[in-house]
């Protein structure tokens, strides 16, 4: 059989390559012409400007720079592609037109160096457009081959893990962050044509707030005390209100505590804004107005495509009350019911169920049926308003029901975009709902605002009516780029260390220098591990029989939103068919721990609905206790072993 071919170089190939690249550098740090020695060099076009102005340049003089991606050519002649910040463009590089010795040197150049040229525009006899290299200047020596040329990196883990390799030889890369870099300028312009003042607030804070998450923990050492890295700006941001700076906004980075999958990453960038006398619909009105603006700016067209759908981002969006989007899209009439009980009843119905830490009232059913049934199915742009109480603790309630606040939601594709207030400005009312989330956090749930005193005071001064208003700027460039992660329009994600994977490489490797000694595996202490009493009844063998453990492969693995718990696995059981389970395992994994692991499932379970979710199965996990804490270790097994496989 032969042998499969890869896009992978083997290990020894490149080492090889790498040591032939240092010795050509050595080579030339003893000629006296190391590269590294050189500060600059003056280039005076890039390749875009070179194409776009190909008529006034052909026959000029042009100095160009960037790094070499391919060379071919036969003995006197040579093209090269040369990579700028702008593109590429093809070099001719031939002996008898430029001095003999630099020809020569030229052609030992590898590909990834970074050269200067001197040369002089013109056109090839195929047409190509090109430089006509009379001087070419080695900058900088490329020690590492890149990846080969036409695969490029595909590689997910290792483009973002290796963004700079990712720009050079995946050149598409650059359009999302230039797009990016639009999109944020052309905010700034838009809120800075309304009076708005750009203002920064401190990352370190002594409380979380602002936001219902769990924040990062550090030290402060000269203070000695612990502080939090904020989870929004929103709580700094008022303050400048009640002190008279009536329009601010503050675009940022945040930081949260949480999963990740293709919507979330734990440091992530938003804009968050406050205007003085105006209300949430102001603020719907400058979501619309920003989003649309730079779509038509920046694609020119109102018509995007994101995660399989079609969005049209003409200005008119839709907006709707949470009760009436229920009532259209789970068939449940909250504005009909006044009961909590009824309300917790009437979300039960439709298989919606309210977390744990959760009071059992009407306002939280509403939301809950609305998070687990709607949200799922909102695709063109939709503003959602009218949010419960218990759900918004930063929010003026409705003067038409108390129940419900003056807030919105922008959904587009699936996916918030933007959340928004008619702030709370009443310090009384401020100050219960902040017992309210204190009380719920004594419940269990960990990310429920913390009871700020200094904002309180703030508010006791007085703050005017006051729309604000908190949009993720990754999620909007995703929409108009296109890209299905966060991951792809932040240029460096936060990604799981290498060390420990290299550390059992290194560990498995042989010595060359003695001979292979067998490691002695490290010792593990059960000794306070506490194991429940074996099952003392017997369960005959054919009721064990009828349950049936495969081992299946993770394709995917995600946070499911809304549940500090729960992890969404599709996954391969060998039937051709993917399948989803939930596991509340969440406090011991991260979802990228567990992509392209192989476990052990129950699969001949009847589906069950967790936050809305069909679960098909149980994911089989260890679990015992040591000093009266849980420990949790999911059943993980030789990767050898195929989807499918029965077990007995």
């Amino acid at each position: 059989m032969a042998e499969q071919k890869t896009n992978q170089q083997p290990e020894q190939d490149l080492s090889q390559q790498s040591k032939v690249r240092r010795e050509k550098l050595a080579a030339l740090q003893a000629e006296g012409r190391d590269p590294f020695q050189i500060t600059r060099f003056d280039w005076d076009h890039t390749s875009a400007q070179i194409k776009e102005n190909f008529d006034a340049l052909e026959g000029q003089s042009v100095k160009v720079a960037g790094r070499l991606m391919s060379k071919r050519g036969m003995g006197k002649v040579s093209f090269c592609d040369l990579q700028d910040r702008d593109g590429r463009i093809q070099l001719y590089a031939r002996q008898d037109e430029m001095d003999e010795e630099i020809y020569k040197q030229f052609k030992k150049y590898d590909i990834g160096d970074i050269v200067g040229v001197d040369g002089e525009v013109f056109r090839t006899q195929r047409g190509e457009m090109s430089v006509r290299a009379k001087t070419i200047t080695l900058l900088s020596k490329s020690l590492l081959p890149l990846p080969e040329k036409f695969h490029g990196l595909q590689d997910k883990e290792l483009r973002f893990r290796q963004r700079y390799v990712d720009l050079m030889v995946n050149p598409e890369v650059k359009r999302n962050f230039a797009i990016r870099s639009r999109f944020i300028k052309f905010m700034r312009n838009y809120l800075d044509d309304m009076g708005y003042i750009e203002v920064e607030t401190p990352v370190l804070n002594t409380i979380a707030g602002g936001a219902a998450a769990r924040p990062f923990i550090t030290h402060h050492n000269t203070l000695d005390i612990d502080m939090y890295m904020r989870i929004a700006t929103e709580l700094p941001l008022k303050r400048l209100i009640v002190g008279g700076m009536d329009r601010v906004y503050e675009i940022g980075r945040i930081f949260r505590n949480e999963g990740m999958d293709p919507k979330h990453n734990p440091e992530f960038t938003t804009v968050e804004l406050y205007q003085a006398y105006t209300d949430f619909h102001g603020m719907m009105d400058i979501a619309e107005g920003i989003l649309s603006g730079a779509a038509q700016a920046i694609l020119g067209t109102y018509q995007v495509q994101w995660q399989g759908e079609d969005i049209d981002l003409t200005p008119g969006w839709r907006r709707l009350t949470m009760v009436d989007a229920v009532k259209e899209y789970a068939g449940v009439d909250f504005g009909a019911i006044t009961d909590d009980a009824e309300a917790v009843s009437a979300a039960k119905a439709i298989g919606v169920e309210l977390a744990d830490a959760a009071e059992k009232t009407w306002g939280n059913a509403l939301y809950a049926c609305f998070d687990q049934k709607v949200e799922e199915q909102l695709v063109q742009p939709t503003f959602i308003t009218m949010y419960p109480v218990e759900v918004s603790p930063l929010t003026k309630r409705s003067p038409a029901d108390p129940r419900l606040t003056e807030r919105f939601e922008l959904f587009i594709c699936r996916s918030e975009l933007a959340n928004a207030y008619s702030e709370l400005n009443d310090p009384i009312d401020q100050r219960e709902r902040f017992e309210k989330q204190v009380e719920q956090r004594e419940r269990g749930d960990e990310e429920t605002e913390m009871l700020d005193e200094d904002f309180l005071t703030a508010l006791e001064y007085g703050m005017p009516p006051t729309g604000g208003m908190g949009m993720g700027i990754d999620r909007c460039v995703m929409l108009l780029t296109g890209a299905d992660t966060i991951r792809e329009v932040i240029l460096f994600p936060t990604m799981k260390p290498e060390g420990a994977k290299k550390e059992e490489k290194a560990a498995d490797a042989p010595k060359a220098s003695a001979p292979k000694v067998e490691a002695a595996p490290a010792a593990i202490d059960f000794s306070k591990v506490e194991i429940e009493p074996l099952f003392a009844d017997f369960v005959d063998f054919e009721t064990f029989s009828r349950s049936d453990f495969r081992a299946v492969k993770v394709k995917e693995c995600t946070a499911v939103p809304k549940s500090k718990k729960l992890l969404k696995f599709v996954l391969d059981d060998g039937s051709g068919t993917d399948r989803v389970i939930l596991s509340g395992i969440h406090d011991t994994y991260e979802p990228e721990e567990l992509v392209g692991k192989t476990l052990i499932a129950i699969t001949n379970l009847p589906p069950r609905k967790m936050m809305g979710i069909d679960s098909c199965g149980m994911i089989i996990s260890a679990i015992h206790h040591e000093e009266g804490a849980e420990k949790l270790h999911c059943l993980m097994v030789d990767d050898r072993i195929p989807a499918g496989a029965k077990l007995y």
